[in-house]
């Protein structure tokens, strides 16, 4: 390679990145450390996914269509509550059983408490939860933005339906 080539590379990366529509550059930087301001508001879940570890085996974490909102405050707060798709309502409250009340439980997830962006992840310090054994513990996700969207994605944990050590990917969509 002569000079004049080598000296052309800068130059032309230069004009690349000029030439790059604002979108692009904005897109960039969804993917950069998001701040509180980023994330405030109420989500949907829209999808969530899990590997398990063990056997590399791939399914849907709580059903094919979950039902689940996440909310972040300004104040520091946050609360999410996940529904399997597919739980099974009740004739009434008068007649419900202790099997049903198990398996209801079993379906699924709440908590509430506090957060921490730190960098690319977030930390849910929890306070109160449907599982007394996640009260008083932290969870940490790594998390992204796309668009409207969030993208978390768990460290390998215990699942909480059956123990199996999985990672989870969950997509929430900001509620309007």
């Amino acid at each position: 390679m002569n000079r004049r080539s080598i000296l052309s590379i800068p130059s032309m990366m230069a004009l690349g990145l000029a030439l790059l529509p604002s979108s692009a550059l904005a897109q960039k930087s969804e993917l950069a450390v998001l701040s509180d301001a980023d994330i405030v508001g109420t989500y949907r879940l829209l999808s969530a996914n899990r590997l398990i570890l063990a056997t590399g085996e791939t399914e849907d974490s709580y059903g094919r269509s979950p039902n689940g909102f996440i909310t972040y405050g300004r104040d520091g707060r946050m609360m999410a509550i996940i529904a399997f798709s597919d739980r099974q309502k009740p004739e009434s409250l008068e007649k419900l059983t202790d099997p049903q009340r198990a398996d209801l439980f079993r379906t699924m997830a709440a908590y509430g408490g506090t957060y921490t962006l730190r960098g690319n992840g977030i930390e849910h310090h929890i306070d109160i939860s449907w599982n007394e054994a996640w009260t008083g513990t932290t969870v940490i996700r790594d998390i992204r933005k796309d668009g409207e969207r969030l993208v978390y994605t768990t460290k390998p944990a215990p699942f909480p339906r059956d123990g199996k050590m999985s990672v989870n990917t969950l997509v929430w969509e900001r509620v309007k």
